[in-house]
């Protein structure tokens, strides 16, 4: 169980990547070289990316505690998921600094359910991971609430990547990757339809970006996760609303390994944001959405 009163900040927003049963697939190491062109980030290039007890010991080192998912993306991509339950597994040896989430693409229906039940119950995960994009769904199509009751039934966190994606970004037809699943304005729907289930927004929801903050200002269960951008780029009404309106539901999220919490903590240093609103960031509102505040 992670100290919450000793370490000094919850990064809710870093990646499990690599593939859990095997070499990459066929066309994994071109997807990574166009995110790390995206990012300016060699990670993806240069051999494998930081397996989770690679990531386990970087944040130890840092005194952070980490949220960490795979995503299910594999009907959309083609590329195999990272197993949920492995993910779990290496957590639970590194349950000082690791937070399990998980991640199921809805379309698998009541199969789906299930295994987040499963994992809840029998592997302590805390929340799961949402990709529209990559996974190819309206947050607030039907046929995903399946999926969402059983999460909400179980007393999980939903996380969504919201906005553009640096998935696809410059390569040919995008790789088939729809910018416009990530409009969180679908979230209003979820929210409205599961209450009581914490809704977060992963990163600003660029171009999207007021959308994404009416929701989070209007729901009470919407929270925004400030990963995949350096605070400096930061939209100015972004850090308008994280220093006044939702001071008490922005959340420090890095991109990891995209972004690391190194560069990202460096440049939130440097950012506008006041002396009062910074530790409900870094580590308070965290604290009260896993319910250990």
């Amino acid at each position: 169980m992670v100290d919450f009163s000793a370490v000094r900040a919850i990064d809710f927003h870093t990646h499990a990547e690599e593939p859990c049963c095997g070499p990459r697939d066929d066309g994994y190491t071109e997807f990574q070289e166009g995110l790390a062109a995206y990012f300016k980030n060699p990670a993806g290039v240069d051999g494998m990316l930081p397996t989770v007890a690679d990531t386990a010991r970087y944040y130890r080192e840092r005194n952070i505690a980490a949220v960490i998912f795979p995503v299910d993306a594999e009907r959309e991509t083609g590329f195999r998921r990272y197993s949920n339950e492995e993910v779990a597994q290496v957590c639970a040896e590194n349950e000082d600094i690791l937070i399990p989430f998980a991640s199921i693409d809805p379309a698998k229906g009541k199969a789906g359910a299930r295994e987040a039940r499963r994992l809840v119950r029998d592997f302590g995960v805390r929340g799961f991971k949402f990709h529209p994009t990559m996974q190819g769904f309206f947050p607030n199509d039907r046929s995903a609430y399946t999926l969402y009751e059983a999460i909400a039934e179980e007393g999980a966190i939903t996380l969504f990547h919201t906005g553009q994606t640096g998935v696809g970004s410059g390569m040919r037809g995008g790789m088939g990757m729809r910018l416009k699943y990530s409009n969180p304005m679908h979230l209003d729907d979820v929210a409205v339809d599961f209450p009581d289930m914490p809704i977060v927004l992963a990163h600003p929801s660029f171009p999207w970006t007021e959308e994404g903050l009416a929701v989070a200002q209007h729901k009470p269960n919407v929270y925004f996760d400030m990963s995949g951008w350096s605070p400096k780029y930061f939209p100015e009404i972004f850090i308008k609303y994280a220093n006044s309106l939702l001071k008490k539901k922005m959340l420090f999220g890095s991109d990891w390994p995209a972004i690391t919490p190194d560069r990202w903590l460096q440049d939130f240093e440097a950012a506008p944001f006041k002396d009062e609103v910074r530790p409900l960031i870094l580590k308070e509102n965290a604290m009260r959405l896993l319910g250990v505040a």
